[in-house]
């Protein structure tokens, strides 16, 4: 199992009401990040409060969710774990964590698992990373563990992505809270064995499981996901440090933007900037430009579907969608480039002869000129045949 842990400096502040000046100093937040269920955040954190117990210091169990699995279970014995509450709901009794018993304890350090958990209505607050965030206003540091499909931002294009259905949501501000994201991550072909194996879902779910949401397509989005999520934490929060303690800023951080039409052929220009992207851990833009006579959506249906699925396979990937409107493409892509600092550009190039070029200009050519710090990349496109 491969784990890549990725140390925050300081969290960024997200709460700025003065507080009293006999409040504890806020507890700090490892937040433990994983790509899909079975990737072994639990297990990861378990391994680490035993570390912990074992160097003298004091690690409770709020809550934790072992799933059935026999390794993972195995791990909770010799740790101390605060008794859950009971909470009368509609004539059955359910169990949540229960805050006032951690407070009371006030243990260093407190496990809690199943961050995007809704609790029962009834309970102390409406949501488990509510009870995590009461837990560090009191002093106490928390380890917690999530997929990376649960955080707000990223729901709708996994819920596109994966055709199921993602209703648990944390929002970002929660993860930028973070001291510490380690990205919990193994290998795609590990992860569907470990799904055949029963060890993630029990067997009459597997089927389903590996058809929908573990389809190797949807994971390997996911872990790009999870990856470029922690990668971003990192940044960001290094960047507030730095900013903080007066430190020379990092150089500029790396930009992509793909470059986007409703020709055939552009998902390959989408799957090039994700890879670029992936590749730097950095932010990227897919955008495109509308100029007066270029009206898809009444003049071109075919051309507007296409481009919609392009943008919708973007926002898939990660990538911010922009859509200018200019009567010069190059101007406006100048323009952009220029306001967001971008470093590599993706082009895509279709056949052209030089009476086309000479009659309507090349816009690469044109952006070259311009921007001369930026790496271009041209990508061909076959040009749609009719």
């Amino acid at each position: 199992m491969m784990t890549t842990p990725q140390a925050i400096p300081t969290p960024v502040p997200t709460d700025l009401t003065p507080k009293h000046p006999d409040a504890p100093e806020p507890g700090r937040l490892r937040v433990y990040l994983g790509a899909a269920p079975g990737v072994g955040k639990t297990y990861r954190m378990l391994e680490d409060a035993h570390l912990m117990r074992r160097q003298g210091i004091d690690v409770a169990i709020g809550l934790i969710e072992a799933h059935g699995r026999a390794d993972t279970a195995a791990l909770i014995g010799g740790l101390e774990i605060i008794p859950l509450q009971e909470i009368q709901y509609r004539s059955v009794t359910l169990r949540e964590m229960n805050v006032e018993a951690i407070l009371a304890r006030h243990p260093t350090w407190c496990v809690v698992d199943e961050l995007a958990h809704s609790n029962v209505p009834g309970s102390r607050n409406r949501k488990r990373y509510e009870d995590v965030l009461e837990l560090l206003d009191a002093g106490i540091n928390v380890m917690t563990a999530m997929n990376v499909q649960h955080l707000e931002t990223l729901n709708d294009a996994v819920a596109r992505s994966s055709s199921t259905q993602i209703r648990e949501t944390v929002p970002d501000s929660f993860l930028r809270r973070a001291n510490e994201v380690v990205n919990v991550d193994i290998t795609i072909d590990e992860l569907r064995d470990r799904l055949r194996q029963g060890k993630i879902y029990s067997p009459e779910k597997i089927e389903q499981a590996l058809a929908n949401f573990f389809r190797k397509g949807n994971l390997n989005m996911l872990r790009e996901l999870a990856l470029r999520t922690t990668a971003e934490q990192v940044g960001t929060a290094a960047a507030e440090y730095r900013r903080t303690q007066g430190l020379e800023q990092a150089p500029i951080p790396e930009k992509v933007m793909v470059c986007l039409s409703p020709r055939a052929g552009m998902e390959r220009l989408v799957r090039v900037g994700a890879r670029i992207a992936g590749r730097l851990a950095t932010n990227w833009f897919v955008v495109y430009v509308e100029t007066p006579d270029s009206d898809h959506r009444h003049g071109d249906p075919a051309a507007f579907a296409r481009l919609e699925e392009y943008q919708r396979m973007a926002r898939d990937l990660g990538a911010q969608v922009v859509n200018l409107r200019d009567k010069k493409v190059a101007d406006a892509l100048i323009e952009f480039a220029r306001k967001e600092n971008i470093s590599h550009v993706v082009f895509g190039q279709s056949a052209r002869s030089r009476w086309e070029i000479f009659l309507g200009g090349s816009i690469i050519n044109r952006f070259l000129n311009e921007m001369r710090d930026t790496t271009v990349q041209v990508v061909p496109v076959h040009k749609e045949r009719k």
